[in-house]
């Protein structure tokens, strides 16, 4: 490669180092892309790498995976699928137990009371949050990788789970029904809630094989706060007939929060002031008890269990005042000891809960990714999404099995878990312990538990979500377009519905990536004095400019979206308009004189990839640029674009010689041809010093 180094003149030591020109200082020749693959690039290149058809290259892959699943392989693959594998061995006993046994306690107590307000939010029996909330945490200690989430009920999936349920199995207009009657309206309501666990946990275990873990990024920070802050206005609007004790029925669909307010309005002076009182006194006990937590959870060995504190009492006064049968108080009723027996949804209704179980997956996986994020990049783990995936599809799936509602991560107990001082998914097993003992021993305890109590709780655990609208100000002030997603999601959850407000926001917020690709401008670059630094023009008036010589940088993507706005900026800047007229743009001073361009150099550096049409665009160009005598350059190509250009015939109007590996190698080839070429050379000289 010594022929690549010139002559450079170094400074004697007598004489001073001043700046120059490095276009005025050869210190090697202009690469080519060619010429750089023959210094530089692989001896032989892979053949039998990409080589035959698509479908023997996917059965090789699938034929080396499934050798994986013997010998030594089996246990790499049990390995990656059961991290519990992984971290056991190396779990500190003596500086984590403690706080694991603390902060599982503290979220299996604060469980108990939140699964029976969010089993109401699903339209089901209170008992099924409770197993909701044991099946899904145990799995998730099995085959998580999120360290510090809690897994379980969540308000936004049982809100959604809800109105499912009361689509799907409506209450009978009269509301008056008998003992066994609302016994089988329960049971039709929990093998539809059940079935979409089951629905939303296949999708996840399908999207799990695809390896579609990487569709995370598509939800982004904006659209999932948008939809849980959407969907907590929801939920405190759909607990307003339970907190007044109204027995109305539930409004679901499109502008349900509005045609609830209405009918809550329109009820208001049948509300019961024994109900409406209870209300009142929870919601003075709650709110001032998280307060406490929130700012004092650095002095606090552990968070007040303010829940399980107002359910005793709640459950002690109605006991002691027979409130149920003097005030006709709504209560909880018997809570069945043990577990059901395990048995298969009703898989008939799995055609009607499909469109249904998408987007429950998607917010499941949404909201539990995103959560399990945080908090490893807070604590320096890492997560695989694709895991879980795996995790919360199985924990959905089997948990259905034993007439558990769609679970996720959430927010309050993940946030309560942190802070009373949890470090490993081990705490999911403290957590599982209490509720255990609920199911089998401490059922009765809250059988005069009134359920108004429980729309206090549902409330009261909005409380984070709400507070995340605080975010606004500084998300204007970083980003309008992510501004605007939010502000759109969460306009759409509120008037239209989660699941449409949902694929609202998705759509909207991938139309903000397209439409920013397309308002990219294409840039004209001028060289920095003393430098090899090319910088655009309107940067900077010092900029050099070289007469006949025009360097433009495209700086997004070539698709079909942007193929048009491609050909009619650089027409702009090249003068190649209608009937060959030569007026070119220029972005430098404005009293500069524009000159006919006879060299150009396209930056490909920003296009990270090419389509077909955006690839035909580009073979368009060099045509037209041939034809107007214009000699054009393309640097810093990467290997995609590349191959694409040259599968659209980009060779048969470019030789390899017009393609480098730079923008500095192109425009000194450049520079070189227009002082060989131009009658203008001493000129351009001149400029460069």
């Amino acid at each position: 490669m010594s022929e690549l180094l010139g002559a450079s003149t170094c400074p004697g030591p007598g004489e001073a180092s001043h700046p120059t020109p490095p276009l005025c200082a050869k210190f090697r020749e202009p690469l080519t892309e060619a010429r750089f693959q023959q210094l530089f690039g692989d001896a032989e290149p892979e053949p039998e790498l990409f080589s035959g058809p698509a479908w023997s290259r996917h059965f090789r892959q699938w034929r080396q995976r499934a050798r994986a699943c013997w010998g030594p392989g089996a246990w790499r693959l049990l390995l990656a699928r059961l991290p519990l594998l992984r971290w056991l061995p190396h779990y500190r006993w003596r500086a984590w137990l403690l706080g694991d046994a603390v902060a599982g306690v503290t979220v299996g107590i604060v469980h108990v009371p939140q699964g029976m307000a969010f089993a109401l939010l699903t339209s089901v029996p209170p008992v099924f949050g409770l197993y909701t909330s044991f099946f899904p945490v145990l799995i998730y200690t099995l085959l998580g990788t999120g360290r510090h989430l809690s897994t379980g009920t969540f308000a936004v999936l049982s809100l959604m789970t809800g109105s499912a349920v009361e689509r799907l199995v409506p209450e009978p207009l009269g509301g008056n029904l008998s003992g066994i009657q609302r016994e089988q309206l329960d049971a039709q309501r929990v093998e539809v809630a059940s079935a979409l666990a089951f629905g939303s946990g296949a999708l996840m275990l399908g999207m799990f094989v695809l390896q579609l873990g990487v569709l995370s990024i598509f939800l982004s920070e904006p659209v999932v706060k948008a939809l849980t802050s959407g969907a907590a206005l929801h939920v405190l609007v759909s607990q307003l007939p339970s907190l007044l004790g109204l027995p109305l029925p539930r409004q679901i669909g499109c502008f349900a929060l509005f045609k609830t307010l209405a009918a809550v309005l329109t009820a208001l002076p049948r509300s019961s002031p024994a109900e409406l009182t209870i209300s009142a006194l929870s919601l003075a006990l709650l709110v001032p008890i998280k307060e406490l937590n929130v700012r004092f959870r650095d002095r606090l060995p552990t968070p007040i269990p303010g829940e399980i504190v107002l359910v005793l009492l709640a459950s002690v006064l109605c006991f002691t005042s027979s409130l149920d049968t003097r005030y006709n108080v709504q209560i909880v009723g018997l809570l069945p000891g043990g577990f059901l027996q395990p048995h298969l949804p009703n898989l008939a209704e799995l055609p009607r809960i499909l469109a249904d179980s998408l987007p429950i997956a998607l917010v499941t996986f949404a909201v539990s990714v995103s959560l399990a994020s945080i908090y490893a990049d807070k604590y320096n783990y890492t997560i695989d999404s694709n895991q879980e995936l795996l995790a919360h599809g199985v924990s959905n799936l089997i948990s259905s099995l034993f007439s558990c509602f769609p679970n996720s991560a959430t927010l309050a107990t993940t946030s309560l878990l942190v802070d009373a001082g949890g470090n490993t998914q081990l705490a999911g097993l403290f957590s599982c312990i209490v509720v255990l003992s609920v199911l089998l021993w401490l059922g009765p305890f809250f059988h005069y538990l009134p359920k108004a109590v429980l729309a206090c709780i549902n409330i009261s655990s909005m409380r984070q979500m709400f507070f995340q609208m605080q975010e606004l100000p500084q998300l204007w002030r970083i980003s309008r377009v992510d501004f605007a997603v939010w502000m759109v999601t969460w306009v759409a959850v509120v008037i239209l519905s989660v699941d449409l407000g949902l694929a609202v926001g998705v759509v909207f917020s991938m139309m903000t990536v397209v439409c920013r690709t397309q308002r990219v401008q294409c840039l004209a670059l001028g060289l920095a004095e003393g430098t090899e630094l090319y910088r655009p023009l309107r940067e900077s008036h010092k900029l050099l400019q070289v007469p006949g010589l025009c360097i433009l940088s495209y700086p997004t993507p070539l698709y079909f979206g942007t193929c048009g706005q491609f050909r009619r900026t650089l027409q702009q800047h090249l003068g190649l308009g209608e009937g060959g007229k030569e007026t070119p743009k220029t972005d430098g001073p404005s009293d500069a004189v524009a000159e006919p361009v006879r060299v150009v150099v396209l930056d490909c550096s920003g296009v990270t990839f090419a389509d077909a049409a955006g690839a035909r665009e580009v073979v368009q160009l060099a045509s037209l640029c041939r034809d107007a005598g214009i000699h054009l350059l393309l640097a810093q190509c990467n290997a995609s674009v590349l191959g694409t250009l040259t599968q659209a015939g980009l060779l048969d109007g470019v030789t390899p010689e017009q393609l480098f590996v730079s923008v500095q190698d192109a425009a000194v080839h450049a520079l070189e041809r227009l002082v060989r070429d131009s009658s203008k050379g001493s000129g351009i000289q001149e400029v460069l010093g």
